[in-house]
């Protein structure tokens, strides 16, 4: 019997009893390829994209995907091949994307700590833009850029003030955040850049933070942007390209974020209200591409009941998993096996890693009707899951899957302990 997908997860479903990434039984692919194991889906990745690209039909637009969020290579070669560019925020990033066959001109480089180095090697690959994040960065950027004898694109970030209500931690918009440069500082700081020989600028950009699940924080940051252009063109300074980041939320728990193309209907009714619907656009999402996209597979270790706590150990860990123990995030826990659904025989437990730490949790209080040897899927993990693991407790970094209908495609091995071990040396 086939049952509708999970909520929120449109290629995620049981099938015969039996969890499904599209048409992949997750408890063959763990069996296969072990666990912890991460699984993601295709179909759901260029589905998100449609939605994206629905909003932007007849537009002059470039969806750049921020690939933070999740950074393995073969994710980076599906939208590059969709047509995405990519947002980066590292020298490492950059080469990602080279070596995944992308259009190095629509890469744009964020984020505030930018070295000369990683400057350099951007310029002389040909990368789109530099999304600048201080008056510091612009006179660095401006040296390395005439040293090579040439001119780099810029656009510069701007911190409109905005709350997007979200975790403080992926809050990027206030005044009290390290990004971007001061709404009040902006059209000082543009003339500056205007008068350097080895800047052109070409844009502005915004970004007021990540898992945002309301229209209202974005349609005031426009307002605030808008304001910026009109007063920056009239100091003469064109402004080619507007960007409004990225940071759309997606389904965790509950969460009701608004569907991509209804958003940037609104959003673009307010372009077209206040003149600047003709101008290209710029964004730039990464969780709501993949995060919906992706399960870690996890087999139970040991049932542990406690006076206080009931514990259900697994194999997968905050070094797998980092979003719990930084973020206190909900992701929600199935079992493989829909027949292990909680009823009236689960228990509650809360889902922790082997890993020596008691922030090592996946799930707090979870009803569960599992033993040890079952399997759960942790849902949701297609973002800053992967990207963010470590190897913690000198463990390894888990093997990754991408699903493409009938077919599963290893795209990332296990490690070994001599990938771990590779770089050092005994004294």
């Amino acid at each position: 019997m086939t049952l509708p997908s999970l909520p929120g997860h449109p290629h995620i479903h049981y099938q015969n009893g039996l969890l499904q990434v599209e048409d992949q039984n997750l408890d063959a692919l763990a069996t296969e390829y072990g666990t912890p194991l991460f699984v993601y889906s295709k179909a759901s990745m260029l589905a998100a994209l449609a939605a994206y690209q629905r909003g932007f039909a007849g537009r002059n637009a470039q969806i750049c995907y921020a690939m933070k969020a999740n950074s393995s290579l073969a994710v980076l070669q599906v939208f590059a091949r969709a047509g995405c560019g990519f947002d980066i925020v590292s020298g490492g990033e950059l080469e990602r994307v080279l070596a995944a066959g992308a259009d190095v001109s629509k890469v744009i480089f964020s984020g505030v700590g930018k070295t000369r180095t990683e400057m350099q090697r951007a310029l002389e690959a040909g990368i789109g833009c530099f999304n600048v994040e201080s008056e510091a960065e612009i006179e660095v950027l401006n040296t390395v850029a005439v040293a090579l004898n040439l001119r780099a694109p810029i656009s510069i970030r701007v911190n409109p003030n905005v709350d997007p209500k979200t975790h403080p931690y992926i809050s990027t918009g206030l005044k009290g955040n390290k990004f971007g440069i001061a709404h009040e500082r902006t059209l000082a700081t543009y003339q500056r850049a205007a008068a350097l020989p080895g800047l052109h600028v070409v844009g502005i950009d915004c970004h007021i933070g990540s898992q945002i699940t309301l229209e209202a924080p974005y349609l005031d940051a426009m307002d605030r942007m808008l304001d910026l252009v009109e007063s920056i063109e009239a100091a003469g300074i064109p402004i080619e390209h507007i960007d409004f980041g990225g940071g759309l939320g997606i389904n965790y728990a509950g969460d009701t974020p608004p569907a991509a193309d209804a958003l940037w209907a609104k959003l673009l009714a307010k372009l077209d209200a206040r003149g600047f619907g003709q101008r290209k656009l710029m964004i730039e999402p990464g969780r709501s591409l993949v995060g919906n996209a992706g399960v870690c597979v996890t087999e139970v270790l040991y049932m542990k009941p406690g006076e206080q706590k009931n514990f259900c150990i697994v194999d997968a860990a905050m070094n797998d998993l980092p979003r719990p123990a930084m973020y206190q995030a909900f992701h929600n826990i199935v079992p493989l096996n829909e027949s292990q659904q909680a009823g009236s025989s689960a228990d509650v437990f809360d889902v922790v890693g082997p890993v020596c730490e008691s922030g090592d949790w996946i799930g707090h209080d979870r009803a569960l009707a599992v033993q040890a040897g079952d399997r759960l899927a942790v849902l949701s993990a297609g973002a800053y899951c992967m990207s963010m693991s470590s190897n913690y407790n000198s463990r390894p970094r888990a093997a990754e899957v991408l699903v493409d209908g009938p077919q599963a495609h290893l795209i990332r091995a296990r490690d070994t302990l001599a990938d771990q071990l590779r770089g050092e040396k005994l004294l």
